[in-house]
């Protein structure tokens, strides 16, 4: 056996035409590959823009909840993932991009150059075998010519013979038989010779065509298909480079989504969770024994009645969210029914939140503030290292138009901080309400102790049916109530005392006793006050009540149950004997039977109240 090569030109010297077509095919592999790589570009963008679009239907939408919800860390985290899956969809891009750049281009280079190149070679080919084809053709013509030429001189020689041996024939036509002879034998031999000479060019073109000049050509194409072969090898590998480039990204972006799950802290979320529900509400006492063997059955009755409906109207306002705000009134007793309303409806001292939201909502108002304070002093500042820039040259500025400025400045500084001072006041007060309401035997010790001898004074022109003490819960839900306004009142009077001392714009001659500084009758005369011992509740009473009893104005109607220094049941009506001072309470009496029974403070914003012309 011979050597076996990989020479297509040695090989398939006499395949040209399955050459030509497989080389077709290779190179419409080709594009087929080229046609994949442009799908794949394709799902590729589609995935990212789905990717993009995905993350951003996920994304916050800015709402009031959205915002609330961002604090805990599960979302935090689930932000974190819709980063990380945007961060994956331009990677995907990424990935589309360079295929197109890198490997859709270098396929229809490569594609364009192997088809010319083959059909340049096909050409070649095609030419070199309409030469050799010529050639055949030129052999075979003289090879005929040569045939045909020999059989006429053979016949020309054997009439020759004939007419030579034929006696009866003329010496001139036995010599036209020899010339003819000889010119056909002359024929003959240049037949033969042409017939000679392309049979040797034959040859010789057949040879050079099949062992040099078809197999240059075969093996140009031999080398094309190679060329278009690894070409789609580096095509393939190429891609995966792409991907692979960016697969370091995408891992990171994986480990961004694992560290985004791992911050999730279940136990800081269920903190949070207290932190943002959280009332301050203390639950409901006990519902007090009825004792019916007592003498004073029925207001025994009466004061259970009223405090289940306040216990009620506890439960509802802490357990069902539609009465919250109802019961906020109970301990914020020193709100205002004449707060303005914030951008989110809710009033400008939050008096209508629960305690524990109330302290957060103050407390992040507080620090909002505080911000513009530094803010405004740094402004402020400026101002004035700029005034003082233009006192000593004259030239870079006049210092007065600097100075309306700086009054102004001024003016937003002095406004912000009585702002401030009003907002830590009313912290001070949710802190001192929520340490009462968390201190329930001090309460029940300081309405024993303060509280009781004047609320037995306030009623003295009744018919004596609180005498007995009632029970134990009525007494600590009054104190309760009580201790709050108590301490409300000195607080309000003292930051209102501070404000107006601060306040340069002031009337001339203010007293301190003025209704402005919350020191007003209504005020000084709540019961139960607290102030001096307990053997100058007698002086107290004097000095706080007017020995005739006041002319009624109107009458009101209790919206809401309250037990405080009155109670009073949901649709009961009273007289109303002072009106609101601005400090959210109103002085009111109950009658019975046309005497005098009893007088207190009720929340102005849980009666309606109907005043006489």
């Amino acid at each position: 056996m011979g050597t076996i090569t990989n020479s297509w030109g040695i090989e398939l010297w006499d395949q040209f035409g399955n050459i030509a077509a497989h080389t077709l095919k290779g190179i419409e592999f080709l594009d087929k590959y080229g046609n994949f790589v442009k799908d794949r570009c394709a799902i590729e963008f589609e995935y990212a823009s789905k990717l993009r679009r995905l993350a951003k239907n996920y994304q916050p939408k800015g709402k009031k909840g959205d915002d609330e919800d961002n604090e805990f860390t599960s979302h935090q985290a689930f932000k974190s993932v819709l980063k990380e899956t945007n961060d994956l969809a331009g990677q995907r891009e990424v990935v589309a991009e360079n295929l197109q750049s890198q490997v859709i281009a270098g396929i229809n280079l490569l594609s364009k150059t192997l088809r010319e190149e083959r059909k340049k070679s096909l050409q070649e080919g095609t030419d070199l075998q309409q030469n050799l084809t010529a050639q055949l053709a030129a052999l075979d013509r003289a090879k005929k010519n040569y045939e045909k030429a020999y059989r006429e001189a053979e016949k020309a020689v054997e009439n020759y013979q004939k007419a030579d041996a034929d006696f009866n024939l003329s010496r001139a036509e036995v010599e036209k038989q020899r010339h003819n002879m000889t010119f056909k034998c002359a024929q003959s031999d240049d037949a033969k010779n042409e017939y000679a000479n392309q049979l040797q060019k034959s040859n010789k073109l057949q040879y050079s065509h099949f062992h040099t000049s078809l197999p240059a050509v075969f093996n140009k194409l031999q080398e094309l298909d190679e060329k278009r072969t690894q070409g789609l090898k580096e095509f393939i590998k190429q891609a995966a480079e792409v991907e692979s480039q960016v697969a370091p990204i995408i891992a990171r972006c994986l480990e961004g989504i694992v560290r985004a799950s791992e911050s999730i802290k279940e136990k800081e979320d269920s903190i949070k969770v207290i932190e943002r529900y959280q009332s301050g509400f203390q639950p409901p006492n006990d519902i007090p024994f009825e004792d019916l063997s007592k003498a004073d059955n029925e207001s025994s009755h009466n004061s259970q009645i009223n405090y289940a409906m306040n216990n009620n109207a506890t439960m509802k306002g802490t357990i069902g969210g539609k009465g919250l705000k109802k019961r906020v009134g109970i301990f914020n007793i020193f709100s205002s029914n004449k707060n303005t309303i914030t951008a989110d409806g809710m009033k400008d001292d939050f008096s209508d939140l629960p305690p524990s939201q109330r302290r957060k909502k103050l407390i992040s108002r507080i620090q909002e503030i505080q911000q513009k304070i530094q803010q405004e002093q740094g402004a402020r500042d400026g101002l004035i290292k700029m005034k003082g820039v233009y006192e000593s040259n004259a030239l870079l500025g006049d210092p007065q138009t600097v100075q309306g400025e700086l009054k102004e400045c001024e003016h937003k500084l002095e406004k912000l901080k009585n702002e401030l001072r009003k907002y830590q006041i009313l912290l001070e007060e949710v802190k001192s309400q929520t340490a009462s309401q968390h201190s329930p035997q001090t309460n029940r010790n300081t309405h024993h102790q303060n509280g009781s001898h004047g609320n037995h004074r306030m009623s003295r022109h009744s018919n004596g049916s609180n005498e007995d003490g009632g029970d134990d819960a009525v007494d600590d839900a009054r104190s309760l109530s009580r201790s709050a306004s108590e301490n409300n009142v000195n607080q309000q009077n003292g930051a209102q005392n501070g404000l107006n001392n601060n306040n340069e714009n002031n009337n001339n001659g203010s007293s301190s006793a003025s209704p402005e500084s919350g020191l007003g009758t209504s005020h000084s005369s709540l019961p139960g006050s607290g102030q001096g011992s307990t053997n100058d509740h007698h002086i107290n009473d004097d000095m706080y009540y007017d020995t005739d009893p006041l002319p009624p104005l109107g009458t009101c109607k209790a919206l809401y149950p309250f037990d405080g220094s009155i109670p009073m049941a949901e649709g009961e009506e009273l007289h109303v004997i002072e009106l609101d001072q601005g400090d959210g309470w109103t002085r009111v009496r109950r009658m019975a039977n046309g005497n005098l029974m009893e007088e207190g403070f009720v929340p102005t914003s849980y009666i309606e109240s109907t005043l006489y012309a």
